[in-house]
């Protein structure tokens, strides 16, 4: 077998048992298994005996107690008659749990035939002569690990082995583990003055485009000045929040320049969240403006100044917008606030992120992950509340290049190749559940795009080798960051190099950044061994707005900063550094999840579901769809009466779910309400007491959840859509006036079911079929005309 020996007499004399679990304690913190599986060979003057050792870490076991541990495994191994050859996926007699659970999201659960081995050589009175440790040959610095792990384990065998310290003793192994710098590539400035430089260099280049509309920086800095002027005329001061509620245009863009040119930072809401939703952000984030789109202030509180876009823009005899009243654009510090982008909080309670202007200079101004050139076009397609829109939206502007809104509701994802194609698009950012699906279902329109980005989950290793296979002159950059340390902290770049391994690298640190990799005791942790990500430097947010303990917990004082003040950003995700610098992503500290993109904190709606008078226990998890994509889905025990009958309703478990989604749907955004909620008599718990997640029973095909009456279809053509929404969607029954959406559907599920029902039908089945009427009826009414209904009964559905 092709691997790396360690003869472990270089350690010293130690007792195998604390060999065995130095050995263990290394793979534990490289992996984050919660199980380990080691063979184990031992050789004396009476035979060979073969086994796999399991150990069980849940619960952060001691070195101590892992010795112990292993000192019964070896010897019960030893107990053993001898073998005339290695026992595959044999295991000692107190072997642990079955398999090792990995949490790096690689779906890799160990094998039958441990890549780890350890070899014990007693002598006839059953000493020990000699020990050796096998690894994986692509596994480096696995001696100085074990050393390591070694000598802290048996000098301190109470220590836990998550804080066991594995740097290997010397001064350059405690040299300072800091990666990147905090120094941008130029001095911050706020975000509009960049544009202000684009609209005086070069007034009468094209600067946005929606639509066949297209406004110039010239344009586009008058309207601005309008939309300042009548904001600060109802009152808006500078470093106040002004919401923004409006669809994606080219007055979208202008609102939020304009916002920026009266001083103030924007709040983005999402037109599709609901009012409650929209009062809960605006209060928070002490709001008391909001620039709304006409016919979109029935979503606002009634209390709320709301300021129409068309009130913003005076028009002269020709139609163009007026110049804006003389005035001096206020002179805002790089510290000054330039927009709130809300996160969800474990308490239930969202979390406001105030992003300052010099964090989105110091990404986007000279950065070392992408050129960004003045002929280059930008699509911008991702909702505004969503920090990835920061890259889309103020890259070009401030860097005097083109960006091209797509415009209309929620991304239907089969308008966005016409419009790549048609505007020239040459830099697109994807998250990654979209790029999947357009490298699977639309290669060709990578074709002249001279840069791709994605993020916002883990990145597909197939899809970027697929991408950048046919495309190999493309430069792709897969990118990493938390919105408190706003968009990006890290970044992968390449042009034509594929992602080696199971992994894509989130790379290294973009400029005016620092990032280091802490153990739970805050100590550096060496290269392979995995630890939570610190990030730091110019592109830190301020905090939560209004929390200033929950500000605290994840801000913390930066222990490596030589000057003072300076912060770290605790961003719960745990990774690994590999032996050039580079990061790779491994999994989350918690339990948070990313759901098309956005972050979600499962207690966030466990909250929510818990503070419903009929709910005793909750609690939501994250499961893939037909997609890929991530959905929630929740278990609840419900309370019981005096008599204790559970509170179910008259309509039972299934009429209880479907009430508290609909409750949900009122309070929460869309990517927050759980796709199916489960009614159960208890939840599973581990030996701590604690919801064991991983014992909840997996759902495949959620039962309908819609509180409205169920129409069954009418029609074969009906029977036939509805019987193929129901595969896409996972859920049964499907009526005919069911909304696609309300039964769990996105833009992703939406492009899958057009695709299937063009496969069946053999027929064109337009987007906007879908998107506009959202039922069975409705879409069937509309391809009447296109194909006759089969005759009779339901066709058979193909496998999608």
């Amino acid at each position: 077998m092709n691997e790396t020996v360690i003869d472990c007499a270089d350690l010293g004399p130690h007792d195998p048992a604390a060999l065995v679990a130095a050995a263990v304690t290394v793979a534990h913190r490289m992996t984050t298994d919660d199980s380990v599986r080691i063979r184990c060979r031992i050789t004396g003057a009476s035979g060979t005996r073969h086994g796999v050792l399991c150990a069980g870490l849940s619960g952060d076991p001691s070195f101590g107690a892992l010795v112990k541990w292993a000192a019964a495994e070896i010897e019960a191994l030893n107990s053993r008659a001898p073998q005339a050859g290695p026992a595959v996926g044999q295991r000692a007699a107190r072997g642990g749990p079955a398999r090792p659970q990995r949490r790096d999201g690689t779906g890799h659960a160990g094998s039958d035939s441990p890549a780890l081995e350890v070899v014990l050589t007693e002598t006839a009175d059953d000493g020990l002569l000699s020990a050796e440790v096998r690894t994986a040959p692509d596994e480096p610095g696995w001696a100085e690990l074990l050393r390591a792990a070694l000598t802290a384990g048996v000098r301190d065998p109470a220590v836990a082995l998550s804080v066991l310290d594995l740097l290997p003793p010397g001064p350059a192994s405690h040299a300072t583990p800091v990666q990147g710098t905090e120094v941008p590539a130029e001095p911050a400035r706020a975000v509009h003055a960049y544009v202000a430089d684009q609209a005086a260099a070069r007034p009468g280049a094209p600067a946005v485009t929606c639509g066949d509309e297209t406004l110039t920086y010239g344009d586009l800095w008058s309207r601005a000045g309008a939309v300042a002027d009548t904001l600060r005329a109802q009152g808006v001061v500078p470093h106040a929040v002004v919401g923004v509620l409006h669809r994606r245009s080219t007055d979208l863009i202008v609102a939020l320049l304009g916002i920026l040119r009266a001083g103030a930072a924007y709040l983005a809401l999402d037109p599709e969240d609901p009012p409650a939703r929209h009062a809960e952000l605006l209060a928070a984030a002490r709001s008391r403006h909001v620039v709304v789109q006409a016919g979109l202030g029935d979503l606002l509180p009634p209390e709320q100044s709301a300021i129409e876009m068309a009130s913003c823009r005076p028009r002269g005899a020709d139609g163009r917008a007026d110049a804006p009243t003389p005035h001096q654009d206020a002179t805002l510090p790089p510290d000054a606030l330039a927009y709130v982008s809300f996160t969800s909080g474990s308490t239930g309670r969202p979390k406001g992120v105030g992003v300052p202007h010099r964090a989105v200079s110091r990404l986007l101004r000279g950065p070392n992950w992408m050129e960004i050139r003045p002929d280059d076009v930008f699509l911008e397609l991702s909702p505004v509340a969503f920090d990835a829109s920061t890259i889309e939206i103020w890259a070009p502007l401030m860097n005097g290049a083109r960006l091209v809104v797509l415009p209309g509701p929620p991304t239907v994802v089969e308008r966005i190749r016409p419009v790549v194609e048609r505007e020239g698009v040459t830099v697109l950012l994807l998250t990654t559940g979209l790029f999947n699906h357009l490298v699977t279902e639309e290669p060709g329109l990578f074709g002249a795009v001279r840069h791709v980005l994605t993020g916002g989950e883990t990145a597909s290793p197939a899809h970027v080798r697929r991408l950048l296979t046919e495309f190999p002159a493309l430069t792709f950059t897969n990118g990493y960051g938390p919105t408190e340390n706003t968009s990006f902290t890290t970044c992968w770049t390449t042009t034509g190099v594929l992602p080696e391994g199971p992994r894509v690298p989130i790379g290294s640190p973009v400029r005016g950044t620092r990032v280091v990799v802490l153990d739970p005791a805050l100590r550096p942790v060496p290269p392979g061994v995995v630890g939570e990500l610190y990030a730091g430097g110019e592109g830190l947010a301020h905090g939560y707005l209004g929390q200033p303990t929950a500000t605290a917990e994840r801000f913390v004082a930066d222990p490596f900063a030589t000057l003072p003040g300076r912060r770290l950003y605790r961003t719960g995700d745990l990774v690994r550094r590999l032996p050039d610098g580079t990061l790779e992503f491994v999994g989350r500290a918690d339990h948070q999840v990313k759901v098309h993109g956005f972050r979600v904190e499962p207690a966030h709606v466990e909250a929510h579901l818990i503070g419903r008078p009929q709910v005793k226990e909750a609690t939501v998890v994250a499961q893939r769809d037909g997609s890929g994509s991530q959905r929630l889905l929740a278990y609840v025990v419900p309370r019981h009466d005096g008599a204790d009958t559970a509170s179910t309703g008259h309509d039972g478990a299934a009429g209880l779910g479907a009430r508290l989604r609909e409750a949900l749907a009122a309070e929460l955004p869309p990517h927050m309400v759980p796709w199916a909620i489960m009614v159960r008599d208890d939840l599973p718990l581990n030996r701590n007491g604690k919801v064991d997640r991983r014992a909840l029973p997996a759902l495949v095909r959620s039962p309908r959840a819609l509180a409205t009456d169920l129409v069954l279809p009418r029609t074969a053509l009906e029977a036939q859509l509805a019987a193929t929404w129901s595969e896409v969607l996972d859920v049964e029954p499907v009526g005919v006036e069911d909304d696609f959406f309300d039964l769990g559907g996105h833009s992703l599920l939406a492009a899958r079911l057009l695709n299937a029902l063009e496969r069946r039908l053999n027929v064109s089945v337009p987007a906007r079929a879908l998107y506009e009427g959202r039922t069975v009826t409705h879409l069937a009414r509309a391809l009447s005309g296109s194909l006759d209904a089969p005759p009779g009964g339901t066709a058979q559905p193909e496998t999608l």
